[in-house]
């Protein structure tokens, strides 16, 4: 297990090893070989969840009695730098700290697995809440989801979770997977709120952050929970 941990660099960025103009979702070896190694673990059900990165048509790949699954890597981050509706915000914040926040959304911390394969055509998890208006790739609002899954409630993804729901039930419920991601720092004790980046009202208000205060408070608490969650890889291995 030691061996493994110093594998495991928690600040190494993954645009290090990713060619130019390209994605580390898809392109850097180091992130898909962090997932593997994360990932590859006892799942909540007492199985485990063997992960190979050797199937041609899949980033990392499973096929046992659990099922058949084609996953992919994702970031679950945004700096938002280059979006046209908060442009005004981010002129207004200066360059080195908005900067801070994409270098530490390049980090192991800031990156899980979800199925890559579409299902009956439709959209994946990924793309769903990229493109929803009510998400706007926020993690925590897409976790919100994630909770609401798993205690039969609707959200902006309800019908999203719902085609994967074999990906879901390896969890068995929504503390298994918090505890299996290590995501523990992004909910309460008792796992029944998310500890938002910014306030949440039931999907009404715009995601995006209103104003360079906003702004500041969103890449904080995001940088948090990276850096714990990238404290909690490292002790898990």
């Amino acid at each position: 297990m030691t061996a493994m941990r110093d594998n495991l660099n928690i600040e190494f960025k993954f645009y290090a090893d990713t060619p130019p103009g390209k994605d580390p979702d898809s392109h850097s070896p180091t992130l898909r070989r962090y997932h593997k190694m994360l990932w590859s673990k006892e799942l909540p059900n007492g199985h485990t969840l063997d992960l190979v990165d050797t199937h041609a048509k899949s980033y990392l790949y499973h096929n046992s009695n659990l099922g058949e699954f084609f996953m992919s890597s994702d970031s679950i981050t945004h700096s938002y730098r280059d979006t046209k509706r908060i442009a005004h915000i981010i002129e207004q914040t200066p360059a080195e700290t908005v900067a801070s926040l994409f270098d530490c959304g390049s980090t192991i911390g800031a990156y899980i697995i979800f199925p890559g394969n579409k299902i009956e055509n439709k959209m994946t998890i990924n793309c769903a809440r990229g493109l929803s208006s009510k998400i706007v790739d926020r993690f925590d609002l897409t976790l919100e989801c994630i909770r609401r899954y798993y205690e039969k409630l609707e959200s902006p993804l309800g019908a999203t979770l719902s085609r994967y729901s074999n990906f879901f039930s390896l969890f068995n419920d929504f503390k298994g997977y918090i505890d299996f991601f290590l995501l523990q720092d992004l909910v309460t004790s008792d796992y029944a709120k998310i500890n938002f980046h910014l306030p949440h009202n039931c999907f009404e208000d715009d995601p995006l952050p209103k104003s360079k205060e906003d702004y500041l408070i969103y890449l904080e608490r995001t940088v948090d929970f990276v850096t714990a969650r990238a404290a909690r890889m490292q002790e898990s291995l």
